[in-house]
This record gives C-alpha cells, structure tokens and sequence, in this order.
C-alpha cells in the first residue's frame, strides 16, 4: 500500500510540473515544441510495434495493440496541428502574409 501512496504522489507531482512547465511555453514555441513531441511519438510507436511482435500471450498482445493505436493517433494528430500552426504562417508569393 505505501508502494501506491508513493507512486500516486509521483503521478501527481509530475502532473502539475507538467503543467506548469507547459502554461509557461510562449507561442512562437508552440511549433518547435510539437515537432519534437512528434519525434518522441515515434520512438513511443516503434516500441510499442515491438511489443505486439514479442508479445508471447494474448494480454501483453491486446495491451500493445491498444498501445500502438493510441500511439499512432497521437503521432497524426500532432502532425496535423504542426500542419495547421505552419499554414498559419505560409504566405501566397508575395512576401505578406494575410
């Protein structure tokens, strides 16, 4: 029981650091930022594809499963933000952007 006590209290404490590193991010970081949260994305997608194909019974096997679903829905959504946030800032040409 105190094993959990501790670990909940981690999670917690990590959680409002979390939050408070993030609220503190200024804008024009906010592009920088996403493209390397998509980069550990990645990495998180490659291990959990080597889970699925080590997985020697069927808990660890749906677990991971569920693991690279999740994983690869966070890796497109982050690219289409970026996407988004950069078309924000492409101009037409002329040098302006609108």
């Amino acid at each position: 029981m105190v094993s959990f006590l501790a670990e909940a209290y981690i999670f917690v404490l990590a959680v409002l650091a979390g939050f408070q590193v993030i609220s503190k991010v200024p804008s024009i970081l906010h592009t920088p930022l996403m493209s390397a949260t998509n980069a550990i994305h990645g990495i998180i997608l490659v291990g959990a594809l080597l889970v699925v194909f080590s997985a020697h019974n069927s808990g660890v096997f749906w677990t991971a499963l569920g693991a690279v679903l999740f994983a690869t829905m966070n890796l497109v959504g982050g690219f289409v933000v970026t996407d988004r946030i950069l078309g924000l800032f492409r101009t037409d040409g002329g040098g302006r952007s609108e």
